[in-house]
């Protein structure tokens, strides 16, 4: 059974987070470390469109959070968590917030993309012009690089596809090179 059967099932073929029934789609809760089921989450492209864009964020779209927050999942919850701290300066959502409790390791994962942080503490990943990386930008190397711990080099012109960012070091993205999962300094790299 495909992933978004699973999560068809799962959620009676409703969004699961502000139950709606049109256009849904497998969402997979950034950063995509965990995939499958368990990191995925059936969505309408409403909040697909809000999560991923907050320009567009229409705080009382999202007050279906007071129903989803308590979802047994916890990709659902992550999400749930994301969005109340993105709006909690309308009032209602720090209250909900409040009453939100999460696992530490779904903590972890809810506060992975520094949703929670004001925007001077989040940490920003630059390339070596400047630019701006995003989980699952793409990349190309723009010097040779030697791996760590094995006798693999990296060549310039190499093209790092669906990056991940270290959330605890600006400094550092991982990606795959040659099959092989690897710590890439953002220094070394100019985004596609």
């Amino acid at each position: 059974m495909s992933v978004l059967q699973e999560l068809k099932e799962r959620s009676n073929n409703t969004c699961e987070l502000c139950t709606g029934t049109n256009d849904l789609k497998v969402y997979e809760v950034p950063p995509v470390s965990v995939g499958g089921i368990d990191g995925s989450l059936l969505a309408c492209s409403t909040c697909i469109d809000q999560i991923e864009n907050s320009d567009t964020t229409d705080a009382n779209h999202w007050r279906c959070l007071n129903d989803s927050m308590w979802s047994e999942f916890d990709s659902v919850k992550v999400i749930a968590w994301r969005m109340l701290s993105r709006l909690k300066a309308e009032g209602w959502p720090k209250d909900l917030l409040d009453m939100l409790y999460l696992e530490d390791e779904v903590l972890t994962w809810a506060k992975a993309t520094g949703e929670g942080l004001a925007e001077a503490d989040k940490i920003t990943h630059r390339d070596v012009n400047g630019v701006i990386l995003e989980n699952g930008d793409s990349v190309v190397l723009v010097k040779d690089l030697k791996v760590k711990g094995s006798s693999m080099v990296a060549k310039q012109g190499t093209a790092v596809r669906r990056i991940s960012l270290d959330h605890e070091n600006a400094d550092y993205i991982e990606g795959k090179v040659d099959g092989q999962q690897i710590v890439i300094i953002t220094k070394y790299v100019k985004k596609l």
